[in-house]
């Protein structure tokens, strides 16, 4: 179904009458926009605010369990301020053992590689994943056991063989290293745009919309209202705004999500050298730098990525400038000739800055509003969250359906304010 029409029998409005009423509605206070607040005739069962890869896949889950679903973004699916933009992001299972974020990942590529099938696109590229650890350990043979109870292939590799086989790489300060050959790099806004396609072409709805946000007195909420004074009703609402998700509720969220600065960069290699690329080295992440450097290979032409997953300055999404810093280049052309030196002079193909909204705890942050019993709270994902979109969209359907059980680390009690 589509919106009504809101000029019906009437000639389109001109660019000029256009842009003369959004200048309009820009000085009209917000008490006149409450009071010519429009309320739409539909009503949904659920509410996805947020298109990113957690919210595609809420949506997309709780249609197929029968429900009449809108999905909500203010920019639009996939769009380059959101943490579900950019290219490539990694799926791995090395988990340091952690059995909830191990499963996830393992159950969640099967989805995506259904969702390459169905759009019969390259939205994942298995180049293995190699993580590089400074010394041995027992957490290392417990995550490797678990890893292998589950079925997922993986090796473990001594630094000799590493160089051996990767000569492109430094491996000095490398004791051994865990490789998960079919793993490797997801397409980040391809697979999301992807996926919202296939909810609306089986019935969903999506529009673009941003919201205020929320407020209200009963124990459930009722309508989301948009900046423009229109508010949409549903039974549920699931708000899945990454970054934005403290300036949504900063009572609730507040400083359990702290939006911060990451900047990654694109590294060209040299004409016709192909070690660089998929074909011939894994994604991977190198535990032993002090900032956890990790990346890609040259991947559809678009450079040698690399990035920092320490977690930068504070970072408003909105208002911040998205430029990388020339302090910022120095610093990964400095790792760059340690680790991998035949790139360390090789010229910046590209660059972008993005934001993760890592939580207190690093966990997904997953749970009902405390006030609004038919609200739930999505969030928490950057860094690490992109590879679990089809789990999390799962079990935030069985949460919201009540038929399934919440997992303690990822609720709010879980997460305490920063101080």
């Amino acid at each position: 179904m589509t919106d009504p029409d809101p000029f019906p029998n009437a000639a389109l409005p001109s660019r000029r009458q256009l842009l003369g009423a959004v200048a309009a509605a820009a000085l009209v206070p917000s008490s006149a926009k409450a009071r010519n607040r429009t309320v739409s005739r539909d009503r949904w069962d659920v509410i996805v605010v947020g298109a990113g890869v957690f919210g595609a896949w809420a949506a997309w889950n709780l249609q197929r369990r029968g429900k009449r679903v809108l999905l909500a973004d203010a920019w639009g699916v996939g769009h380059n301020r959101s943490s579900s933009g950019g290219e490539t992001r990694l799926i791995r299972t090395e988990y340091a053992g952690n059995a909830l974020y191990t499963r996830w990942a393992w159950e969640s590529l099967a989805e995506w590689h259904a969702l390459g099938r169905r759009h019969e696109a390259r939205l994942f590229h298995k180049t293995g994943a190699l993580y590089l650890y400074p010394q041995d350990s027992a957490q290392i043979d417990r995550s490797i056991a678990m890893q292998r109870a589950l079925g997922i292939p993986i090796d473990r590799l001594a630094a000799p063989h590493m160089a051996k086989r990767w000569p492109q790489i430094d491996f000095s300060g490398i004791a051994v290293g865990v490789m998960q050959p079919t793993m490797g790099a997801l397409m980040a806004r391809n697979s999301v745009q992807a996926l919202v396609g296939d909810f609306v072409k089986a019935g969903g709805s999506f529009r673009q919309f941003a919201i205020d946000p929320p407020r209200g007195s009963l124990s459930v909420l009722d309508t989301v209202t948009g900046t423009g004074g229109e508010a949409l009703r549903a039974e549920q609402f699931v708000f899945a705004c990454g970054p934005w998700l403290p300036k949504l509720f900063p009572d609730v969220v507040g400083s359990r999500i702290v939006p911060t600065r990451q900047d990654v960069f694109f590294f060209a290699p040299a004409p016709g050298d192909v070690r660089f690329d998929g074909a011939h080295l894994p994604a991977w992440v190198d535990v032993s730098s002090k900032d956890l450097h990790y990346g890609f290979p040259d991947i559809e032409a678009r450079g040698f990525k690399i990035a920092l997953d320490a977690h930068g300055p504070r970072f408003d999404p909105d208002g911040s400038d998205r430029r990388i810093t020339d302090q910022a280049l120095a610093d990964v052309r400095a790792y760059l000739a340690h680790r991998f030196p035949d790139l360390a002079r090789r010229p910046l193909a590209d660059s972008r800055v993005c934001q993760y909204e890592n939580t207190d705890n690093g966990h997904l942050l997953i749970d009902r509003h405390p006030a609004w019993a038919n609200a739930w709270i999505v969030g928490g994902g950057s860094g690490h969250g992109f590879k679990h979109g089809p789990a999390v969209g799962r079990y935030v359907a069985d949460l919201a359906l009540g038929t399934g059980a919440a997992v303690p680390d990822l609720m709010l009690a879980a997460h305490r304010p920063h101080g």
